[in-house]
């Protein structure tokens, strides 16, 4: 059973959960009022940081698992945690002016891209074991 991945998936939804606290406080500093998406570059901002987030689970988590339970369950875990970090930086960078999310996003980008090329050819030395 691959439990460090397990570990770091329940980090990332804890990250997702944490950004959207994140917009619900920037509505309250800012008085934007739901169902409202832009009107402040302060809230727009953190919306932007959860949104990206989103956006980026769904190709991260499937590379994780399968990077897991066919590469391994400790690098998987590695990767995921510095998808995190770069996750991190991005919303700090981001939350303090938009130009500085470079870093952040480079960081999450290239965990995925290891994550999703390593369950790649895990998955295809699998497939080839096989037949």
């Amino acid at each position: 059973m691959p439990h460090y991945t397990a570990l770091v998936t329940l980090l990332s939804c804890l990250f997702l959960f944490a950004t959207g606290i994140g917009v619900a406080r920037a509505r309250r500093a800012t008085g934007l009022k739901a169902p409202a998406t832009t009107g402040h570059p302060d809230f727009e901002r953190a919306y932007r940081v959860q949104m990206n987030s989103l956006e980026w689970m769904p190709i991260m988590l499937p590379a994780l698992w399968l990077f897991a339970l066919y590469v391994s369950d400790a690098w998987a875990a590695m990767l995921g945690i510095v998808w995190i970090a770069g996750r991190v930086m991005y919303m700090i960078g981001y939350l303090a002016a938009a130009e500085k999310r470079g870093a952040g996003f480079m960081v999450q980008t290239l965990a995925t891209a290891v994550l999703w090329f390593g369950a790649l050819a895990g998955v295809v030395s699998a497939i080839v074991k096989v037949h």
